[in-house]
């Protein structure tokens, strides 16, 4: 358990401050400060300035992600009966059957605001919630559930591509390398309740390293003006995560290893950041990046894993 997970008692108090602290805990809200960026960097990637197609995409993505997040508990809440009694379903302050129907209402309303953006970013969101829920009922204790994770994040940076400017090869290569960090982190995160081997964070350090150096543009001076604020991102990023991972490599326990998954959730906003600036938005870059602390401020309240 980590230090900001602490647990609370088995039953709600029956408060309106007890609900809404019980769906804050349920759809992990400090994780949706990494929600946007990924549509952003998407618009970044086909060189199109943000339009009312972006909001509305970014209303979609944050709408699925907190399906995604809602459903994941309602489909864990047997195993969390034993390895994370404190969670809302096993705790009893939420009940199974309203975690089920905010999942399926979200998803409804994410899909409604993608048709809304335009038949392209539908087009999109449609394999977005196919894979979100495929995860959680079914591929996340397999060995396709971490390629799912990734492949969910890669999809929801290409739903913004797609609601701005109806295109999406370009974003592609944004896309893998958003998929690629998501995909380590959820490596990682398939051993943080009970802890497991050090392949997965050395697996994820490495792959740190290899995005940072994508990340870094190439055929500049590294005092150029087009590459300091692509470099700088790319060094927040790396900084982010590479410690955890190593503290997690070193010694693979559930806290350790639950920091490292928290870091590497947080490490988004810089990476979806780097893939802006690297793509020449400085100023989609500076926003993205500024989602940074309030992130920060409040995963000190409610953890993000």
């Amino acid at each position: 358990m980590s230090r900001r997970e602490r647990p609370v008692s088995p039953r709600a108090d029956g408060t309106p401050h007890a609900a809404l602290r019980a769906w804050a805990e349920l759809l992990r809200l400090p994780a949706l400060f990494t929600v946007p960026g990924d549509t952003l960097a998407g618009a970044a990637a086909v060189a199109t300035r943000p339009n009312t197609r972006t909001l509305l995409a970014v209303g979609s993505s944050l709408c699925l992600y907190e399906a995604g997040m809602a459903l994941n508990d309602w489909a864990d809440r047997e195993e969390d009966t034993v390895d994370r009694p404190h969670r809302p379903l096993p705790s009893g302050r939420i009940a199974p059957t309203a975690a089920l129907t905010a999942a399926g209402v979200l998803t409804t309303a994410g899909l409604a605001l993608a048709a809304r953006a335009g038949g392209p970013a539908i087009a999109v969101a449609v394999p977005l919630a196919a894979t979100v829920w495929a995860y959680d009922l079914a591929l996340k204790h397999t060995a396709g559930g971490p390629v799912a994770m990734g492949t969910a994040r890669g999809l929801d940076l290409l739903l913004g591509a797609a609601a701005t400017s109806g295109r999406t090869r370009e974003a592609l290569p944004s896309a893998a390398l958003l998929a690629t960090h998501t995909l380590a982190v959820t490596a990682v995160s398939r051993q943080e309740t009970r802890g497991g081997s050090s392949l997965a964070p050395l697996a994820a350090l490495g792959t740190t390293g290899l995005l940072t150096r994508l990340l870094t543009p190439r055929g500049t001076g590294p005092h150029s003006a087009a590459a300091t604020l692509p470099v700088a991102l790319a060094a927040a990023y790396a900084a982010t995560v590479a410690r955890p991972y190593f503290h997690a490599a070193l010694n693979p326990s559930p806290p350790l290893t639950q920091r490292a998954v928290g870091a590497g959730i947080r490490a988004l906003i810089p990476l979806q950041a780097a893939l802006a600036a690297r793509s020449g938005a400085p100023a989609t870059a500076l926003l993205t990046a500024a989602l940074a602390p309030a992130a920060r401020s409040f995963a000190r309240k409610v953890s993000v894993t």
